[in-house]
């Protein structure tokens, strides 16, 4: 207390300055810290009301009427920008509070779109892209259809029951007009493909995607249930080097520019050579390799025949994969389950313009 001094000048100067700042002072903390800093136990004005008390007792009153004038003008100063701060804020928080009444409300959340109805959409949009068709057969199919037109003879193991779904003494004319071939639930979208060869004629660009069933139990990679897109070309000259350049432009489609295929000698009744098609995968578990995708080949002359093309004159390719499986890659699914259990947090995750 001793060495506090009373220095008149110091202390108005002090105020003064003090005052100058509260009048700019943009928010109430701002405010705050100005009082305590010009007006607290630590500022000049603090230190000087302490120091009147070691002063002559002639001097006392004068540097007491001049502490009370300087306290009296810092005061009103910080009272005047204290309200208009205080009406600045709730000015605020009205506006930031403001509900407009008039806007529709969305008592429901919104779901959103299957990720497999959108990559079925992608991937009628490539074939489009390129100038083919479009084509959608029934899913309750004739055994012509779904086997004999793709040279699947009577004793093929896909022709028992336990590949295939068989409604029950079905004996009906089928739309090949055969009376007593039976219905089954189609295997595949290439049933599709006779039926536009035999209703559209050739040459032939088209694509079937569509949903199939076989008797597959469930589990992590099947589903009784599933759905497949094939394509057709049927035209003069048609040879594998234009199923491959088709095949590496849907898997870069699909999949990015990285993504690329490869074909592998197999066997399907319909096709002829076969190949098992492979697509590039750079995010395969435990390293970049190749994972199967799907099936292809040149159009095997029986399935030519069947819808009374002459294979003298035409040659086609034709190739099919599977839907899950290309959205199980495209977005490192793991189970199966998340696609058929129908939780809208699992279509939520895909809320986007994909």
């Amino acid at each position: 207390m001793a060495d506090e001094q009373f220095d008149p000048a110091a202390v108005t100067d002090e105020v003064a300055e003090g005052i100058e700042k509260i009048c700019s002072a943009s928010n109430l903390e701002e405010l705050k810290a100005l009082k305590a800093q010009f007006a607290g136990a630590q500022s000049a004005m603090g230190k000087a009301s302490r120091a009147i008390g070691s002063m002559p007792a002639q001097d006392k009153k004068t540097a007491g009427q001049l502490i009370g004038k300087l306290k009296a003008d810092f005061g009103r100063a910080f009272g005047l920008k204290e309200r208009q701060l205080q009406v600045q804020a709730e000015q605020e928080q009205l506006a930031n509070e403001r509900v407009d009444m008039t806007l529709p409300v969305e008592r429901r959340p919104l779901g959103s779109r299957h990720p497999l109805a959108k990559l079925m959409e992608d991937v009628e949009d490539f074939f489009v892209s390129m100038g083919w068709q479009i084509s959608t057969g029934p899913e309750v199919e004739s055994e012509w259809y779904n086997f004999d037109a793709l040279n699947l003879g009577p004793d093929h193991p896909a022709r028992q029951m336990q590949d295939t779904f068989y409604i029950k003494g079905s004996q009906a004319k089928d739309a090949a007009g055969f009376v007593g071939s039976n219905i089954v639930m189609r295997t595949q979208t290439s049933s599709d493909q006779v039926r536009a060869l035999i209703e559209r004629g050739v040459p032939l660009y088209v694509a079937s995607p569509g949903r199939v069933f076989r008797t597959d139990e469930l589990d992590a990679t099947h589903t009784p249930v599933f759905h497949q897109c094939e394509a057709l070309a049927v035209d003069k000259g048609l040879t594998m080097a234009d199923l491959k350049g088709v095949l590496d432009k849907l898997a870069v489609a699909m999949f990015g520019d990285g993504a690329r295929t490869r074909l592998r000698p197999s066997y399907f009744p319909f096709t002829e050579p076969s190949a098992e098609m492979d697509l590039w995968f750079p995010d395969k578990k435990g390293g970049p390799g190749w994972i199967e995708w799907g099936g292809c080949g040149m159009v095997n002359p029986n399935v030519l025949r069947s819808a009374d093309i002459d294979p003298e004159v035409y040659s086609g390719f034709a190739f099919g994969v599977g839907m899950e499986r290309t959205l199980l890659l495209r977005h490192d699914i793991n189970d199966m389950h998340d696609l058929v259990e129908g939780d809208v947090r699992f279509s939520n995750q895909f809320v986007m313009g994909e």
